[in-house]
């Protein structure tokens, strides 16, 4: 069956993620939640998809599954505990371990078994399963936002599912008898080049549409465990559980050596913590959300408007001091660190800016980085200003920063093309190495503007 989405010739993974993202939405191909750009899509037909797993040979034989918490695949966690097998479930983000087994009422009625499958059942109805705990898992059911007929598979990329993954197998749940399942939509199934595909990638046997199966046969091996060198300290920390997970390797004689933090993840941008989101589970829930937005609409401006101007002042502190540095003999600028303290950092000897315009609203600083790195144009120093719909990238000299244009040329994230150039300070024939500076507006003393009168012309003596 030919694809209907078709890739480019060079596309890298975010190419694909972005054109299968944008299809989806153009053809109204999903169900709440919307948009389905950085998610796994709620594809119309899921639970279709989702019942073919009950004709699978290897599924009727296994005993334990693993199914992923996303919501297109709650019908494959229905059909697992419907069939009396043990459902695993990773905990969402790796935050507090790796998966939970969940555990329905004894004699549950299908009503309830629908309730356990379901996001809220799966936090109440879940046992933690340990690091040390003797499971082995026959079956795994992954989402995907894009897969090829060969198996291969990329996901939203944040590399979860690739992790969950590499974790089992270090903790000896998982070997090469264990089958790979995705649950997509057709439209998803597209041609993916085999070099984009990494060590670290997981590749499925299995790929249950609306309207087919699909058995891979796929010749490329499956993580064999978790590749210390990619991952960082940063990592470690937002994955808790890798902290034990290495402990324990290290402890067996594994070389544990992990790679330094990745270039281009310093941002000047304090970090902040996501809004939660009301939890949604009906077509009237999500009428009920519109309903309080369009409400709540008038409070939001005035405190937009609270915000705006509250940074214009913060902008014009900023720039007072930074002329005060300069006058002083000094060459500084201002960095906003987390909790709003500006502190001072010099700044490198020889730095090329790129500026990055054109970014789309609600576009968060780790997807652009992915897709940064995915293009070989990780910045030495990413600078973003996502209310401006812009970024400032640093380059350690020219012709990096040329090479980063080259690359980022044709990027297009959450459907909206992003716009690449030297920035303005690198404009006008700038010696090769010679020090970039963000140009300011002058400061003018508040004592040299002359007054105006009322009538709006200025007063002469």
């Amino acid at each position: 069956m030919e694809p209907v989405i078709k890739i480019n010739s060079g596309a890298s993974k975010w190419d694909i993620r972005q054109k299968v993202w944008d299809y989806i939405e153009e053809k109204n191909l999903a169900n709440f939640p919307r948009p389905v750009h950085n998610r796994i899509p709620n594809f119309k037909g899921a639970i279709q998809a989702c019942n073919r797993l009950a004709e699978l040979q290897q599924f009727k034989s296994s005993q334990t599954v693993k199914v992923n918490p996303d919501r297109p695949q709650q019908q494959a966690r229905f059909v697992t505990l419907e069939a009396h097998k043990t459902l695993l479930v990773p905990t969402p983000r790796l935050r507090t371990g790796l998966f939970n087994r969940i555990t329905p009422p004894q004699g549950a009625s299908k009503e309830q078994l629908r309730v356990c499958s379901s996001s809220q059942g799966v936090r109440d109805f879940s046992v933690p399963v340990g690091l040390d705990a003797k499971v082995k898992v026959d079956l795994v059911v992954v989402g995907s936002v894009a897969v090829s007929e060969k198996g291969f598979r990329i996901g939203k990329g944040e590399g979860f599912a690739d992790m969950e993954y590499a974790m089992m197998v270090s903790m000896g749940a998982v070997d090469e008898n264990t089958v790979v399942v995705t649950v997509v939509h057709d439209s998803q199934v597209v041609d993916i080049p085999e070099e984009l595909m990494g060590s670290h990638d997981l590749t499925v046997d299995f790929i249950l549409t609306p309207t087919r199966v699909i058995e891979t046969h796929c010749k490329l091996p499956k993580p064999q465990g978790i590749i210390w060198t990619k991952l960082d300290e940063e990592k470690l920390e937002k994955i808790p559980i890798l902290k034990k997970l290495r402990a324990l390797e290290e402890q067996a004689g594994k070389d544990v050596t992990m790679g330094a933090t990745s270039p281009g993840l310093e941002t000047d941008q304090p970090k902040q913590q996501p809004k939660r989101r009301p939890r949604q589970n009906t077509q009237q829930d999500a009428e009920g959300e519109r309903r309080r937005e369009r409400r709540a609409e008038p409070e939001q401006k005035a405190r937009q408007q609270t915000a705006r101007v509250r940074k214009e002042s913060e902008g014009r502190r900023e720039r007072e001091g930074e002329a005060a540095n300069v006058t002083k003999g000094k060459s500084t600028k201002i960095v906003k660190q987390e909790g709003d303290v500006p502190t001072e950092s010099r700044s490198p000897p020889s730095v090329t800016t790129v500026y990055l315009g054109g970014i789309p609203a609600g576009l968060r600083v780790s997807e652009l980085k992915t897709a940064l790195r995915e293009r070989k144009a990780a910045p030495l120093r990413l600078t973003w200003q996502g209310a401006q719909h812009r970024a400032f990238l640093d380059y350690t000299d020219p012709q990096a920063a040329d090479q980063a244009l080259e690359a980022l040329q044709g990027l297009s994230l959450n459907g909206h093309n992003l716009q690449a150039e030297m920035a303005k300070s690198q404009r006008g024939g700038r010696r090769s190495g010679q020090p970039s500076k963000r140009q300011r507006p002058p400061i003018v003393s508040k004592s040299k503007i002359p007054p105006e009168t009322k009538s709006g012309t200025k007063e002469t003596e």
